[in-house]
């Protein structure tokens, strides 16, 4: 079957249509990206963001939810806070998140293979002497005396058991002569 006449051909550019306008009505209409999952799944695109975050018991803008008093309005007035009290519909949002907040963080920080190797070379080599260190062969990045010293530091923080036990195998053992 044959194509229709004229598809090929590129397309005139539109001088009619706003396109500053066509895109910002487009970005409107677009749901906002939410990061935390907990507040994503609870939101309800019908309503605005602020009836969405009242819902949820979360503040739309944190300087209305807890103002700074001023210098001279140091007493607060009681009926002011009776006012101000909204229903939360879905406090299992807040709850979730306070559960995670409230969970430790895992230590992700750690130092990379060719640096644990370079430490354990310099000191096995070496032992104190930061000026030698410097001189070696192995030091491709030609760290100062002062930089290495740094670097073993940074080793011993990370690591304490570990430099403990690596230090202790250069130790010679004394051996009992009977």
């Amino acid at each position: 079957m044959p194509k229709a006449k004229g598809k090929g051909r590129r397309q005139k550019y539109s001088y009619n249509l706003n396109r500053k306008r066509l895109y910002r009505s487009a970005r409107r209409r677009a749901a906002p990206r939410i990061a935390c999952s907990h507040i994503r799944h609870a939101w309800d695109p019908t309503k605005s963001v602020a009836q969405n975050l009242a819902d949820m018991g979360l503040a739309e803008d944190p300087n209305k939810a807890v103002p700074i008093p001023k210098k001279q309005l140091l007493v607060m007035e009681s009926d002011g806070l009776e006012q101000g009290k909204k229903i939360v519909r879905k406090p299992y949002v807040v709850n979730e998140m306070e559960y995670e907040a409230s969970l430790p963080e895992k230590k992700s920080n750690t130092l990379s293979r060719d640096l644990i190797d370079y430490v354990r070379y310099m000191i096995q080599n070496h032992g104190e002497n930061y000026k030698e260190m410097a001189r070696d062969e192995k030091n491709y990045y030609q760290d100062t005396p002062k930089q290495i010293k740094r670097k073993i530091n940074v080793y011993k923080n990370f690591y304490p058991e570990e430099y403990k036990d690596f230090i202790a195998s250069l130790k010679p053992e004394k051996m009992d002569v009977q």
